[in-house]
């Protein structure tokens, strides 16, 4: 029979997944972290999340990071064991005050606008390559998420508009353009879409069932290995580039808050390093006090 860890594990999982609708991906990694803190707590002698006390939760991170788990992993531990203790609703929270150890905060990879039109300056050869020049213009244009660009249904283009309905973290909806490559390129694969199911997936495959996650993965790195492109592509390198990009331009770390669909203007702010990197360069070709003296 089921312990009291996990009839509460169970319970906080199924309103993550139907009252919250988190995606499968972070309810799998939920999954394994609450179950690696119930494996904890029964070794201490706490056979439910009641009986967990603060200094218990610090030797639960200390665990993980003897263990070898990076930063970034023990701070995902921690907010699944937080909101464990929130959808419980019964129990005062031990996890509230304990943190992470301080994780290197790694910068986003980008490709150069050279680059990107470079590997989208030919022309697609088939349907195949056709769907898949689609979904590299429409990440790159609308900075999607891979999960956003699974997601995607014909009803959520708005030609008209040149807007596509996004729907990102946390079931939150957002109108985001779409760009005139991405929508000359979508207008192109439409003719060739399987099935003529509007409600269907936008990008299905030969099948006509939608494109998984790990699929498009796999296509756009086929997509740019075909086209030269020397450095791995995947989903999140397009959206990087596509903020990057936009900072780049117009130095509005609010409205490129808005079109990532963050929550929090601090998610974003981890493009700013290109700002400093340039602000760097000119400074150090500028300021009298920094430019070498020449002899």
């Amino acid at each position: 029979m089921t312990d009291a860890w996990g009839r509460a594990i169970t319970r906080c999982l199924d309103r993550l997944a139907y009252e919250r609708r988190y995606s499968d991906r972070t309810l799998q990694a939920y999954a394994r972290d609450l179950d690696a803190l119930a494996r904890f707590a029964r070794t201490q002698g706490c056979e439910g999340p009641e009986g967990m006390t603060v200094e218990a939760a610090r030797r639960f991170v200390a665990t993980l990071s003897r263990a070898g788990l990076s930063g970034r992993s023990i701070a995902r531990a921690l907010s699944a064991a937080r909101t464990l203790y929130r959808e419980l609703g019964s129990y005062a929270n031990p996890f509230r005050g304990v943190k992470a150890p301080h994780a290197p905060r790694s910068l986003p990879r980008d490709l150069t606008v050279d680059t990107l039109q470079g590997l989208l300056a030919r022309a697609p050869a088939g349907d195949i390559e056709t769907r898949d020049m689609a979904m590299v213009e429409l990440l790159y244009g609308a900075g999607l998420r891979l999960s956003e660009l699974a997601g995607l249904r014909l009803t959520d283009l708005d030609f008209a508009q040149g807007l596509v309905r996004v729907t990102g973290k946390g079931r939150r909806e957002r109108l985001v353009p779409m760009g005139r490559e991405a929508e000359a390129a979508l207008k192109a694969w439409l003719p060739l879409r399987p099935g003529a199911d509007p409600l269907g997936a936008l990008f299905p495959g030969q099948s006509g069932r939608p494109l998984g996650p790990r699929a498009i993965q796999k296509r756009l790195a086929l997509f740019a290995r075909a086209r030269g492109l020397a450095t791995p592509l995947h989903p999140h390198m397009l959206r990087h580039s596509f903020a990057s990009h936009i900072l780049q331009s117009s130095q509005d770390l609010r409205a490129v808050q808005e079109l990532l669909g963050h929550a929090h203007l601090s998610t974003t702010q981890i493009y700013t390093h290109l700002d400093y990197q340039q602000l760097a360069r000119v400074y150090d070709a500028a300021h009298p006090r920094s430019r070498k003296k020449t002899r």
